[in-house]
């Protein structure tokens, strides 16, 4: 078992990701807002992000 710190992330589609905590977000995501361990991120990202379609196919673009 890690006690390794994530963060979870979210890109303009608003997909969802983890990244590990004190990294440099990669291009084009950003901090959501939450962090902690990996279970802990998984399971905020299974609450938060409830249809999956990118954010553009769901305003009809």
């Amino acid at each position: 078992m890690t006690d390794e710190q994530y963060v979870v992330v979210r890109n303009d589609e608003e997909q969802y990701s983890i990244w590990p905590a004190g990294r440099t977000l990669p291009a084009g995501w950003h901090d959501a807002g939450f962090g902690g361990s990996k279970q802990e991120c998984l399971d905020h990202i299974e609450t938060v992000w409830t249809d999956m379609r990118p954010l553009s196919l769901r305003q009809g673009g």
